[in-house]
């Protein structure tokens, strides 16, 4: 296997088409950033499709094939058909995926009615055209491959330099052009760009395929960092790996085209991606909710027995609990009541005796902790507006010891007029008192001052 991967690396066609596939991954890859990140993925089909009729034009014209006149006219056709979609948009009620799919429609129709033309005429055999349709890199040449590296590696540099104002247009058009940015020019500069990659990327991928080619390795990116500067060489490194396994990949097997195997090794490393990314894939977020399923009925389960002895307390019942009386107060599955009960009886925080179930001293302590912490969020839920300042996201955990002081002891006031604090003293468990909130100590450790009193 690996002499033949040697010898076929020696090849010095598949050089050049290795070379042209990596370039062309790496600029694909980092236009399609921008793109994906400016909700434009269908831009790079539309101009693909759209590329088609400036080809098919530009060989009626000059009569013979020519790349570097075939990516003019593709350029030329491409930029016309973003010019369409964007005057739509802006002169008509109009949505941009309803103006991109008329726009793609119309171009590659007119396309497909010039290629039957040319392919009916007497040198249309000779054209070439059809490598543009279903991409056929192994088809590219030693010059083929010079414009294509030329343009692509103008198109990265270009991006290097305008990377900041890039940045600023596609997270915030308007700050880019309250700070005095062209975002009109701007705009047009991203447009040719990703034009661009598109054209050189056609011969080797074809009009059908080169939107995947475009928006694969961002969207693959995209699970691995939250940051464009990453994303962006992250891509560019999924477009270039899929451009080498793609080209090797299709020279060692036969009759395999290079262009859809490119894409295909662009997919396989985007479902990786999904499935095993660190932080948004879907085995890491899998994990995630695993743990917070196990905290919450952990949870619920102590809230619940502070719930019941509170309220045994107040009664002078007793503080034992039956697995009825558990589920009664708070509705849960069975299995994961006596899977927890169990759990929490190991950890030392749970005793059983004869059936039923109680608090130990550190059960109790945990127990208090878990019911004033969820306590004070429904208090805050309550008073959420005037606490807005705090910033809490939705999927924030809410720790009562992470909140300003002040802030603490205002949501503690509260929570005393709404006689949700909590009644039964954890250090005092076991012989049934009571005690009250008296105020907060103020250190950095925002820890309650508790003042016991004897019920």
């Amino acid at each position: 296997m690996w002499n033949e991967l040697l010898l076929t690396l020696q090849d010095a066609n598949t050089q050049w088409v290795l070379f042209g596939s990596i370039l062309l991954g790496v600029a694909s890859g980092v236009l399609g950033s921008f793109a994906l990140l400016r909700k434009q993925s269908l831009i790079g089909d539309a101009m693909a499709h759209a590329a088609l009729p400036g080809i098919c034009l530009a060989f009626l014209l000059y009569g013979t094939k020519s790349i570097g006149w075939f990516l003019v006219g593709a350029a030329l056709s491409g930029l016309l058909a973003t010019y369409f979609i964007q005057a739509i948009i802006n002169h008509s009620r109009i949505k941009e995926d309803t103006a991109i799919g008329l726009v793609l429609s119309v171009f590659f129709g007119f396309g497909i009615v010039l290629l039957t033309k040319i392919a009916q005429s007497k040198n249309g055999n000779q054209s070439g055209l059809d490598d543009f349709i279903f991409g056929q890199a192994a088809s590219l040449v030693g010059s083929d491959v010079k414009v294509i590296s030329s343009v692509a590696i103008v198109l990265l540099i270009i991006t290097f330099l305008l990377f900041k104002e890039l940045k600023l247009f596609t997270f915030d058009r308007q700050f880019a052009k309250g700070i005095g940015l062209p975002t009109g020019f701007i705009n047009a500069l991203l447009m040719t760009l990703i034009v661009s990659a598109v054209v050189i990327g056609l011969q080797a991928v074809g009009v059908i395929l080169m939107a995947a080619m475009l928006i694969t390795p961002a969207i693959a990116a995209r699970y691995w960092t939250d940051r464009l500067d990453r994303m962006v060489i992250v891509a560019g490194t999924i477009g270039a790996l899929s451009g080498i396994l793609g080209t090797i990949l299709s020279s060692m097997a036969s009759n395999l085209p290079t262009g859809p195997v490119i894409v295909l090794a662009a997919t396989v490393i985007f479902i990786i991606s999904l499935v095993f990314a660190p932080n948004r894939g879907l085995v890491s977020k899998g994990l995630k909710l695993y743990r917070l399923r196990k905290r919450v009925a952990r949870e619920t389960v102590l809230q619940t027995m502070y719930d019941l002895a509170e309220e045994a307390s107040i009664s002078n019942q007793s503080m034992l609990f039956t697995r009825d009386q558990l589920l009664t107060r708070r509705r849960m599955a069975t299995r994961m009541l006596d899977k927890n009960l169990h759990r929490l009886s190991r950890e030392g925080l749970l005793n059983q005796t004869d059936g039923k179930w109680g608090l130990t001293a550190p059960g109790a302590k945990a127990a208090y902790e878990v019911t004033f912490n969820n306590r004070l969020f429904e208090i805050y839920t309550m008073y959420e507006m005037r606490f807005a300042y705090l910033q809490l996201a939705a999927n924030d955990a809410w720790e009562y010891y992470e909140i300003p002081s002040h802030t603490l002891n205002e949501l503690m006031e509260l929570m005393a007029v709404h006689e949700h604090t909590p009644q039964l003293d954890p250090a005092h468990f076991a012989k049934g008192e009571k005690y009250y909130i008296a105020n907060l100590e103020s250190n950095d450790s925002n820890k309650r001052k508790r003042e016991v009193k004897s019920s």
